[in-house]
């Protein structure tokens, strides 16, 4: 097996074009890399790596995910704090305006309509990264209010408080336009999704990390308490659950209902075009890793909200301060009622994602201008109740499958102390988001060796793309 895939990698550097693409990849990834590691002038990026470093709560909420999605940047003060994410975020906007917006819906069908829809996307970029920009300068500003601590001297280095603001929100400005650029310079003459590609490679980036705090878990040092160290049953079952949850998420993420089509023969002027069967492939998990993202992000607010509320009335209404701090309480995170509501969420935001971005109502008419049809189900109307019924099936199992996924690294840091750095690879938006852009490289790649004549990654079977 292992021989099979060495020789499949030593194929794709006989292929001349696919050769050049991967080089060209992995000089661009390395680039994206020097962007998060290099520290904006004037902060104390060391202190604040430290602190993150050393405070497992801090790594593990919403700070801990977006510096997750960064690389590690924002834990540095690096130009590349901000990410991709900004980009991504404008896109998803626009995406959720078009389903409610008919002039956009319009232009995401046509052509040149999208080719604008790119435009705005940079745009609204541009004025999300300056917003995003100004107050994650403000956060470094005033630590004590966004990270709970105090740094001595503080992380901010320089006098003159107003061009140290404007200085940092134009570099992170232009460290995510730097970012987005490289990004899509991988997808048009790199392999895979440009994108895709930079955040994975920024989580990939914590895996050595993982692996030495793995490594201090199993062999602690000499003089070092070991009451808390692992044995080889440990790691045995570690491995075994590492196994399990990348296979789950490869047959979850690749998982699809076909849907049989047929087209009956129909005349176009003087030609005469055939009829056929053909499928339509509904996705088990359409909704991808959006749904974790939005409940663990919009989760983290109401705690520090009650939190707030708390200190203010507790003179006045000590009876509503009470409440909101037992509300603050059950909403911090790894709590069972925030794993509970956090299921919810997932829930529902699948649900949410899926009724926005599928449109059961357009696809049932294109299947109809075109003459295809659902065999025993008439065209139109019920076309289209049908559908909606089978991805409301399929997508129940996707979502539960998104919450169990997702709670896998609290329940791994509750029950088997095993540090954060090495929980997050076990699941939540790491694991998914990982295997989905490797399936998605590894078909793309499949695609360039089948084209010379080459065997895939699968000498059984071919393997199918994430879209």
């Amino acid at each position: 097996m292992f021989k099979a895939i060495f020789d499949t990698f030593a194929n794709c550097f006989k292929i001349p074009e696919l050769k050049s693409r991967i080089l060209f990849t992995c000089l661009v990834l390395a680039v994206c890399r020097l962007i998060a590691l290099i520290s904006l002038p004037g902060l104390d990026g060391a202190a604040l790596a430290q602190f993150f470093e050393q405070n497992a709560k801090a790594a593990g909420g919403l700070l801990g995910m977006y510096s997750l999605f960064t690389g590690g940047a924002m834990e540095k003060c690096a130009i590349g704090s901000l990410g991709i994410m900004p980009y991504i975020s404008a896109t998803i906007i626009l995406q959720l305006l078009g389903a409610v917006i008919p002039q956009l819906s319009k232009m995401m069908r046509e052509e040149n309509g999208r080719t604008k829809i790119v435009q705005y996307g940079r745009y609204l970029t541009v004025v999300l990264c300056l917003g995003q920009g100004f107050v994650m300068a403000l956060g470094w500003e005033n630590p004590e209010k966004v990270f709970g601590h105090s740094f001595p001297g503080g992380l901010v280095l320089i006098d003159n408080l107003w061009w140290y603001r404007i200085q940092t929100t134009l570099l992170l400005t232009t460290g995510t336009l730097l970012l987005m650029w490289l990004g899509e310079q991988i997808t048009d003459r790199g392999i895979g999704n440009g994108v895709s590609l930079v955040i994975t490679i920024g989580i990939l980036s914590r895996l050595p990390a993982a692996v030495t705090e793995f490594w201090v878990k199993v062999f602690p040092p000499k003089g070092v308490q070991s009451m808390n160290s692992w044995n080889g049953f440990h790691v045995i079952a570690l491995f075994l659950l590492l196994l399990g949850v990348v296979a789950a998420v490869v047959a979850v993420t690749m998982a699809q209902r076909k849907i049989p089509v047929q087209y009956a023969q129909r005349a176009v002027g003087r030609k005469v075009f055939a009829g056929g069967t053909s499928f339509m492939p509904l996705r088990v998990n359409y909704a991808g890793v959006m749904p974790i993202i939005f409940a663990q992000a919009i989760l983290m607010f109401p705690e520090k909200i009650f939190f707030t509320l708390a200190g203010v009335a507790r003179q006045n209404m000590p009876g509503v301060a009470n409440l909101c701090e037992s509300l603050s309480m059950a909403l911090q995170p790894r709590t069972i009622s925030y794993i509970a509501l956090e299921g919810l969420m997932i829930l529902f935001f699948s649900y949410f994602w899926v009724a926005t971005q599928f449109n059961e109502l357009q696809i049932a008419d294109d299947l109809k201008k075109h003459g295809g049809y659902i065999p025993g189900v008439r065209p139109g109307q019920a076309t289209s109740d049908f559908l909606h019924r089978a991805m409301s099936r399929i997508t129940l199992a996707g979502a539960i499958f998104l919450a169990v996924i997702a709670v896998i690294p609290t329940l791994m840091m509750d029950w088997a102390d095993v540090p954060f750095q090495v929980g997050q690879f076990f699941g939540g938006t790491s694991i998914l988001i990982t295997v989905g852009v490797l399936l998605d490289t590894m078909r793309q790649m499949e695609s360039h060796l089948l084209m010379r004549h080459y065997d895939g990654f699968l000498k059984k079977g071919r393997l199918r793309g994430r879209f």
